[in-house]
C-alpha cells in the first residue's frame, strides 16, 4: 500500500456519500409508489398520477439551476443543511389531503429541496476528494446513488403491497431526519479566494452553469436519454415478453455490475484518463440496449443489465469527474449543478419523448434503435471532449 497516496475514505466523504444514498432511496422509494397513492386516494387520471411523478424531477431541475450560483456565497454545509431542513420539512406535506393540486406543489417543492441538498453534498464531495483520485472518490460517491437505484425501488414495492402510504411517508420523513443529523458532522475546508467579478449587471449564462463542464454535461443527457428507456419502461417491456419475475432483478444485477467495476474504472481514469473508460463503455452500453431489444428469456434480460451497469453506470460516474476536474475549486458547485441538470433532463424528459416513439415501433425496436444511438454518441464524445483530451495526453507524455 502506498502511504504517500491522498487518503479518501475520510469521515467526511463517508457522511456525504451517506447523505446521497438516503435522498437518492427517498426519490427512488417515492417515484414507484406516488403514483399508485395518487389514483387510489384522489382518484386521479393516469396523465395526472404521470404529473404527480415527473414534476418532482422538474423541482430538482429548478433547485439546481438555482442553487448553482448561490451555493458558495450561501456557505457549501450551510446549503447542505439548509436543502436537507427544507427537504425534512417538505415531506410533512405528504400526510396533509388536499387534494391532486396540492399533491403535485408538494412534489415540485419535494424536488426543489432535493436538488439542493443533492448538489450541495456533490459539491462537497468533489471539492474533498484529493485531486489524484477524483475519478476513484467520485466513482465511489456515485455508487451510494447505485445502491439506492436498486433499494429503493424494491423497498417501495415492497411495502405498498404490505403496509399504507402513511408509514411509507414516516420512513422517508426518519431517512431525512437522520440524513439532517449526519449533515450536522460534515466538515468543509475553506476555498480558495475566488477571483472577484461583477455578475450583478445584466443576465449570464455562466452565472447559473459552469461553461467548462457543458460539453461533457451534454453527453450525460443524450446517454441519459437513452437510459430513461431503461428505468420508466422495462417494466412495461417486461410483461410485453413475459417476464415480469425476472424483470424485478434487473435492476440488482446492474447495480452489482456497477458495483464490481466502479472501484477499477474510477483508479484507471485517474491513472488513464477518461476515454479509456468511456468508449468501452459505449460499447457496453449499446450492446446491453441491443441485448435488451431481443430479450426472449431470463438470461438475456439480466446479462443486458449486466452489460447497461458496466456502460451507462460507469459512464455517469466519469462524466461527473470530467466536470469536476474541468472546473476551477471555486466553480465546483456551478459544475455539479450543471452536471445533474443535464442528466436530470436526459432521465427526465427522455421517457415524454420515447412515449411518442413506443406506441408507433413497440418497445423491442424502440431498444434496438437506441442502442445504435447510443453507439452514435461516442463520435459525439469524441468532438466534444474525447480527441482534447487525447491531445492533452499526447503533450503530457511527450514532456
Amino acid at each position: 500500500m502506498n502511504e504517500n497516496k491522498p487518503k479518501l475514505w475520510t469521515k467526511n466523504f463517508i457522511a456525504a456519500s451517506g447523505i446521497n444514498f438516503f435522498l437518492i432511496l427517498i426519490f427512488y422509494l417515492l417515484m414507484v409508489t406516488i403514483a399508485t397513492f395518487a389514483v387510489k386516494e384522489y382518484g386521479a387520471t393516469t396523465s395526472e398520477a404521470g404529473l404527480v411523478t415527473g414534476i418532482f424531477i422538474i423541482g430538482t431541475l429548478i433547485g439546481r439551476l438555482v442553487i448553482g450560483r448561490y451555493i458558495d456565497k450561501i456557505g457549501r454545509k450551510r446549503t447542505l443543511i439548509i436543502g436537507l431542513i427544507l427537504f425534512t420539512a417538505t415531506s410533512l406535506l405528504y400526510f396533509v389531503h388536499f387534494g391532486t393540486a396540492f399533491l403535485i406543489i408538494t412534489r415540485l417543492l419535494h424536488g426543489m429541496t432535493l436538488g439542493l441538498a443533492s448538489t450541495a453534498a456533490g459539491t462537497i464531495v468533489a471539492q474533498i476528494i484529493p485531486m489524484s483520485r477524483k475519478g476513484e472518490g467520485i466513482g465511489y460517491f456515485s455508487m451510494s446513488a447505485t445502491m439506492a437505484t436498486a433499494i429503493g425501488p424494491f423497498i417501495g414495492l415492497f411495502m405498498s403491497q404490505r403496509t399504507t402510504f402513511e408509514t411509507i411517508f414516516a420512513l422517508c420523513l426518519v431517512l431525512g431526519v437522520i440524513s439532517f443529523l449526519i449533515s450536522l458532522l460534515v466538515k468543509v475546508p475553506p476555498l480558495e479566494e475566488a477571483p472577484k467579478t461583477d455578475d450583478s449587471k445584466g443576465f449570464k449564462l455562466s452565472n447559473f452553469l459552469e461553461p467548462k463542464a457543458i460539453p461533457i454535461a451534454v453527453i450525460t443527457l443524450a446517454v441519459g436519454l437513452c437510459y430513461s428507456s431503461v428505468l420508466s419502461f422495462i417494466n412495461f417491456y417486461a410483461i410485453e415478453i413475459d417476464l415480469v419475475d425476472t424483470a424485478s432483478l434487473f435492476f440488482v444485477v446492474y447495480a452489482l455490475a456497477v458495483l464490481v467495476s466502479r472501484p477499477f474504472t474510477g483508479r484507471l481514469m485517474d491513472i488513464k484518463g477518461a476515454n479509456y473508460v468511456m468508449y468501452p463503455a459505449f460499447i457496453l452500453f449499446a450492446a446491453g440496449l441491443f441485448l435488451l431489444s431481443t430479450a426472449g428469456n431470463s438470461v438475456t434480460l439480466l446479462l443486458s443489465g449486466v452489460l447497461i451497469g458496466l456502460g451507462f453506470g460507469n459512464m455517469q460516474s466519469t462524466t461527473q469527474a470530467v466536470a469536476v476536474k474541468l472546473t476551477p475549486s471555486h466553480r465546483i458547485g456551478l459544475a455539479t449543478s450543471t452536471f445533474f441538470i443535464f442528466m436530470d433532463a436526459g432521465l427526465g424528459f427522455g421517457p415524454y419523448v420515447l412515449g411518442f416513439i413506443i406506441p408507433l415501433i413497440g418497445y423491442s425496436s424502440t431498444y434496438f434503435i437506441l442502442a445504435f444511438a447510443a453507439l452514435g454518441f461516442a463520435v459525439l464524445y469524441y468532438f466534444l471532449h474525447g480527441i482534447k483530451e487525447h491531445k492533452a495526453n499526447r503533450a503530457t507524455l511527450a514532456q
